[in-house]
């Protein structure tokens, strides 16, 4: 299961009854690289009233991680809807933080909700990305006679042999696109070499 992952990091602005709302939308691979960043865009707008964020880690459609914070701001009013805006894009692996300067007139909830949505958005539409492919690993271990046939397979499903020992057999190390991982774990299975799926 492959999907969208930003490639470079966009950073949109709006303003809204003279409030400015800085957008930044990046990469983050968990949940502890996303908290360093936060801390570097606090220390980058040390006078801003508020940075806001929210994240989303693993496929979009399921998500295994995710996680947002008002920073001061009404509850649900900030996080949510930068959440919210994550959850209809389709891209995973990726967070967003919204920098506020307040410009003396108050937004009210609703107001806040709808300001914090338009940043994300804004920032999400030139967020560049690309396809992250989910790779599986599969350890082979065959004769020396079938190598040439197994890395001739491989190449076949876009896959890569990461690494070879030579002893008393082959030994190698298979790097696959997962959703083509079973189709050469058929070629394998006809040639009867030993073969284990291995978990990242």
């Amino acid at each position: 299961m492959s999907y969208p992952i930003p490639t470079d990091q966009s950073v949109a602005e709006i303003i809204i009854k003279k409030s400015r709302f800085i957008a930044y939308a990046r990469h983050i691979v968990s949940r502890e690289a996303g908290m360093v960043w936060l801390a570097e865009i606090k220390a980058e707008y040390p006078d801003a009233r508020h940075h806001c964020w929210a994240y989303l880690i693993g496929h979009p459609s399921c998500a295994t991680n995710a996680g947002m914070g008002d920073d001061g701001e009404p509850g649900g009013t900030a996080g949510k809807p930068i959440l919210n805006v994550l959850n209809h894009k389709n891209i995973g692996d990726v967070m967003i933080i919204v920098v506020r300067y307040f410009g003396g007139i108050k937004l009210g909830a609703g107001g806040l909700t709808r300001a914090y949505g338009q940043a994300a958005q804004a920032v999400m539409e030139i967020l560049p990305t690309e396809q992250q492919v989910v790779m599986d690993g599969v350890y082979v271990e065959c004769d020396f006679s079938l190598e040439q046939q197994i890395r001739h397979w491989t190449g076949l499903v876009e896959g890569v042999v990461s690494e070879v020992n030579y002893a008393q057999t082959v030994q190698m190390q298979l790097l696959t696109p997962q959703d083509k991982t079973q189709t050469l774990m058929e070629q394998l299975e006809s040639i009867h070499c030993s073969f284990k799926l291995v978990s990242e």
